[in-house]
């Protein structure tokens, strides 16, 4: 029997512990419960133990849950996953929050979708800051170019930066991305994102400056 309300206290008291560790406030840390693959009815009981923020990469069944879920007013849907073209407009459709863009292509698709009538969509850019093969995101040396171009979009918001650390990952692979964030952060006024940490590194990730970090399993339990 999975005791969300208890994984979740956990996962926070982990959280205060990296602060204190590291001379940060709790507050300052938004924590996405990745809820990608779990039923409706566990994200509804995270909602009622007073989690709002909830992480998808899966498009086709997380709007299932979205519009399953549309009575919990404060709810604040994340997409996290790779984008795939095609996907773009359900995306842009139903989510407040894209983690992962990173290229010009998705970045258009998603503006475009995006209803002028709707508030713009939240944007993270997903840096490959391991230089791993198998992971999406964009290059350093790539990424002013991707910036440049976001900030022309009139249906997009860019609001930080989001990176997938290799696991066990040197803290210079941190410490680079904190250093990308808080140059960024000069010229942009909404720019406060860093979604940077998962259960297996949150305490290095916070300790290097992220704002965000992603918890899936140790709130939902393992995935089937």
């Amino acid at each position: 029997m999975i005791d969300i309300k208890d994984n979740l206290a956990i996962i926070k008291q982990q959280i205060f512990q990296a602060c204190q560790q590291s001379n940060r406030c709790a507050d300052d840390i938004i924590l996405l419960a990745v809820s990608k693959t779990k039923p409706s009815n566990l994200i509804e009981q995270a909602y009622q133990a007073g989690q709002r923020e909830f992480g998808e990469s899966y498009v086709q069944e997380a709007v299932d849950k979205i519009n399953a879920l549309t009575h919990l007013s404060q709810l604040n849907w994340h997409f996290i996953g790779p984008i795939q073209s095609n996907k773009t407009k359900l995306i842009a459709t139903h989510f407040s929050w894209v983690h992962s863009i990173d290229r010009i292509k998705i970045a258009t698709r998603l503006n475009e979708h995006r209803s002028a009538q709707d508030t713009p969509l939240n944007v993270c850019l997903q840096v490959n800051i391991s230089g791993e093969l198998s992971k999406s995101g964009v290059t350093v040396d790539e990424l002013p170019a991707l910036v440049d171009f976001i900030d022309g979009c009139e249906n997009l918001t860019l609001r930080g930066l989001m990176a997938i650390p290799e696991k066990n990952a040197e803290k210079t692979s941190y410490i680079k991305m904190f250093e990308l964030f808080d140059m960024l952060k000069l010229s942009h006024e909404k720019f406060d994102t860093l979604s940077m940490g998962m259960s297996n590194d949150l305490v290095p990730a916070i300790a290097n400056g992220s704002t965000l970090v992603r918890v899936g399993s140790a709130i939902f339990g393992q995935r089937e």
